[in-house]
């Protein structure tokens, strides 16, 4: 397949030759690499991943191994497998406080980072994706830089790998990371393993196309031969008969094969012996249900009431859960609760997690998705509200933002089993709050998309015209950040107009402000000037006000790019008087910028020089952001004819920033200006290992 070649992987061999020879390539030739494992079966999943991990375990080299998975709820819960992974490598537990997380995230930096000041850029971030904290101020861009990087320096110890289970569920920020470490940590000795159902290639058709380094593994079903090899394996001597009628049920899948198994094993037609299964007695004319489905359900059936009641209160929690959590819902005692929920580890319905690496060290799962899926389809609506209400008390006791998602997630489906009468009002209320609190924390993160998914399904439990304004308000602003300008413009005029309906004056300025970004952002500007220049105008009664600075700070920029230098000059004057009374630091650092960059444009060169470097010191002093990076791309311009050498320092500088805040587009048009500069001055030297990163 890496070749071109259409060739299907006959058995378990195969595919862990295959991932040898990958792990070699990925050590030897040091760049980043992704695999892509998608399949029906979940065991040939996990097992390819086990018989990697025993593998590696054998390698001379050091490989540091990361896994975590990503959970149902998928957009519900944001960056899970990735905190996961953090969580593994820094020793710590799901259940580990605030102190202790902040502890071990300090020796873990401590250990693989060397530089004392990056270590302190990275802590943060780090803490903020585990929900303590508040992360960097910059936003996605900086904690993606950071994520990658912490990665990128305990690769420099040894080929490191990160294994992302169930991607299928993964929220769209986590996606937008893993295409952010391709694309940004291409020379380190980094593996990438996604494990996925079909469904990925669904919402993610282009998953790893155009990548140099990507090999997709397709798990179809497994041929007659592999099955009763597989067979063979899990009951030696298991007669022909019940080998012929698995396969003709089974249709290729292994887990139907293993669930039939299962089954004979809890029906005491088979015992464990030298860590397989033998047959007792004449297992006689096999009676298993047709379908995967049907046959976990009778499985299910087979198992004592309350303690199917105890599955399904598990598979309302999720994939794996802990005893608190049900407990929580039972009312029972955690204590009472162990032997039971150990009685259906040794049925394998359940399974416990004992890895002293595991974040989920001590909780209990289902040995298969399907297993919950079916566990929880046995629910009846009613049930499920009063259950997802008991989860979702739970969560809120725990008073963590990791969860906030998660939280969310219950309180929505909770009010869709029954969103009847009072008390379904009452559920959708707090299904709003729980559904802004997991957007906010979106946000944070820089995981846009998770929290547009949050906000549309705020506005399907809410009522109230001005909420619901706001909400698509939000949509537009992350749709705009993300590059969706059409999606952004329409959420804009959307929100528009319910504001003006509403008689809100600072929403129609705000709503303007953000269609007049859209329509410059996708080309448009001489179409979104009048929109902000009518919105300044119907609330400069108003001033002094921050959506009135920001539109006049907007107009600004936008005179200056269509040359009219003289008129961006006057209204930013007028931001700044205002700013300045408001005492918001940001807008004057912007606005100082913006009339440096115009006084150089027309000549007043020493005055813009003086505006510019006073802004980059504010800059400094307020954050390291983006707005530093900003500062140092103006200043560097400005200083092209009038100091060349400084420009190349400065420009050089702005490379290194767009870098570490993840600014792709001023990374490269600062790399071209300073490029040519570098080179009329002689100083090219640093530029071969620049214009390589970026080629």
């Amino acid at each position: 397949r890496a070749e071109g070649v259409e060739a299907p992987f006959v058995g378990r061999d195969d595919e862990l030759r295959l991932l040898k020879d990958f792990l070699h390539a990925t050590s030897r030739e040091r760049r980043v690499r992704l695999l892509s494992v998608t399949g029906q079966g979940g065991i040939g999943k996990s097992r390819l991943a086990w018989e990697f991990l025993k593998y590696i375990d054998g390698v001379s080299e050091t490989i540091y191994w990361h896994q975590g998975r990503s959970p149902s709820f998928g957009e519900g819960v944001t960056f899970w497998a990735l905190g996961e992974m953090v969580r593994r490598r820094a020793g710590l537990r799901e259940s580990d406080d605030a102190a202790t997380t902040h502890e071990r995230i300090s020796a873990t930096l401590a250990e693989f980072v060397d530089d004392e000041t990056e270590r302190r850029r990275l802590e943060p971030a780090l803490l903020s994706l585990l929900g303590v904290g508040e992360g960097p101020a910059a936003g996605r861009a900086e904690l993606f830089n950071a994520w990658r990087t912490f990665f990128e320096r305990i690769s420099l110890r040894g080929t490191t790998i990160l294994v992302f289970e169930d991607l299928q569920w993964a929220d769209a920020g986590l996606m937008e990371f893993i295409d952010h470490l391709l694309e940004w940590s291409i020379g380190y000795p980094i593996l990438v393993i996604t494990l996925a159902r079909p469904d990925l290639l669904e919402r993610r058709p282009d998953w790893g196309a155009g990548r140099r380094n990507f090999v997709a593994l397709a798990l179809g079903p497994l041929t007659d031969s592999a099955m009763r090899e597989l067979l063979a394996g899990l009951v030696p001597g298991l007669p022909s008969a019940t080998v012929r009628s698995i396969l003709q049920r089974a249709d290729g899948v292994p887990l139907y094969a293993v669930e039939t198994i299962r089954m004979l094993f809890e029906d005491g037609k088979l015992e464990e012996a030298d860590g397989a299964y033998r047959p007792v007695g004449d297992l006689g004319a096999l009676q298993v249900p047709e379908t995967l489905h049907a046959l976990i359900a009778a499985r299910l059936d087979a198992v004592p009431p309350a303690d199917r009641a105890l599955l399904q209160d598990g598979s309302v929690l999720g994939q794996s859960f802990s005893t608190a959590a049900l407990a929580a819902l039972t009312g029972e005692a955690e204590d009472a609760l162990e032997p039971r929920l150990r009685g259906l580890v040794h049925r394998e319905i359940l399974q416990l997690d004992t890895d002293p690496r595991s974040p989920e060290r001590g909780q209990f799962g289902f040995t298969q998705a399907l297993v919950r899926e079916v566990a929880y389809s046995t629910l009846a609506r009613r049930d499920r509200r009063t259950k997802h209400l008991a989860a979702a008390r739970f969560y809120q006791s725990l008073d963590d933002d990791e969860v906030a998602g998660v939280l969310a997630t219950h309180y929505v489906d909770a009010y869709q089993a029954a969103p009847e009468g009072l008390e379904g009002e009452a559920v959708a209320a707090q299904a709003r709050v729980a559904l802004r609190g997991a957007a906010d924390r979106a946000t944070a993160l820089g995981a846009h998309e998770s929290a547009i998914a949050h906000w549309e399904r705020a506005r399907s439990v809410t009522a109230d015209a001005a909420e619901e304004a706001e909400l698509i308000e939000k949509i537009g602003a992350a749709s705009r950040y993300l590059g969706h300008f059409a999606a952004a413009e329409a959420a804009f005029r959307d929100a528009l107009e319910r504001y003006r309906a509403l008689g809100d004056r600072v929403g129609v300025g705000r709503a303007s402000l953000g269609l007049s970004r859209a329509l410059g952002s996708a080309g448009r500007l001489t179409e979104g000037m009048p929109i902000a220049e009518a919105a300044a105008a119907e609330i400069a009664d108003l001033a002094p006000n921050r959506v009135l600075v920001e539109l006049w700070l907007g107009l600004a920029s936008g005179h200056s790019q269509l040359g009219h230098q003289e008129r961006a000059l006057e209204v930013v004057d007028r931001a700044l008087a205002d700013a300045e009374r408001l005492r918001l630091a940001d807008l004057v650092v912007e606005g100082m910028q913006q009339k440096g960059h115009s006084y150089w444009l027309v000549g007043r060169t020493i005055e813009g020089r003086a505006l510019l470097e006073s802004s980059l010191r504010l800059a400094e002093r307020a954050s390291p952001g983006p707005l530093m990076a900003r500062a140092t791309f103006t200043l560097a311009l400005a200083l092209i004819e009038e100091d060349p050498r400084a420009s190349v320092e400065l420009g050089r500088r702005t490379v290194e920033l767009s870098r570490r805040f993840g600014m792709g587009p001023l990374r490269l048009i600062s790399l071209m200006n300073t490029a040519e500069v570098s080179m009329a001055v002689g100083e090219w030297a640093w530029l071969e290992a620049e214009l390589d990163a970026v080629d």
